[in-house]
């Protein structure tokens, strides 16, 4: 079953970068942004996570979190936040049962070939714990914008 606005949330509690953790119901009482993303130091990921960061403030000022998701080793993930000064959270799904619990690990297909990956998907939480609003195979160019305008109307 796939989930749809209007659902609980699942929670998760996951590693994040620089050895901490994260978990949804922590922020509980705040709208959280979830960005699913395929893979650190890819193109598209990282100009995702830069313009999520670039916007970091605006976010704060909308009384949200945004949270970064993928199923890299949390190393990768240290790296990658590193690399590129990101002030979002990321965080490790290693296991996948984030991942599965959202939908978000699926079957992809690229030049022919068959394979597991995160297709690159967008939740906003509402303060409740309930999901708000669902951008399913996002579109980097913009996203971070829209994603805000909806964290802003919430």
């Amino acid at each position: 079953m796939a989930l749809a606005p209007g659902d609980p949330a699942p929670d998760f509690t996951l590693p994040t970068a620089h050895g901490g953790t994260i978990s949804l119901s922590g922020l509980r009482g705040r709208k959280v942004v979830v960005y699913f993303y395929p893979k650190a130091n890819t193109e598209a990921c990282t100009l995702e996570a830069q313009d999520f960061t670039r916007l970091k403030g605006e976010f704060d000022k909308a009384g949200t979190t945004v949270v970064g998701i993928s199923h890299d080793p949390i190393k990768a993930i240290d790296r990658f936040q590193s690399k590129h000064g990101l002030a979002v959270q990321l965080a490790s799904d290693e296991t996948l049962d984030t991942l599965e619990a959202y939908g978000v690990w699926a079957e992809k297909s690229m030049y022919g070939h068959t394979f597991m990956g995160i297709i690159r998907t967008t939740v906003l939480i509402g303060a409740d714990g309930r999901i708000a609003r669902i951008w399913p195979k996002v579109r980097v160019k913009g996203h971070a914008e829209d994603v805000l305008a909806a964290a802003r109307d919430l």
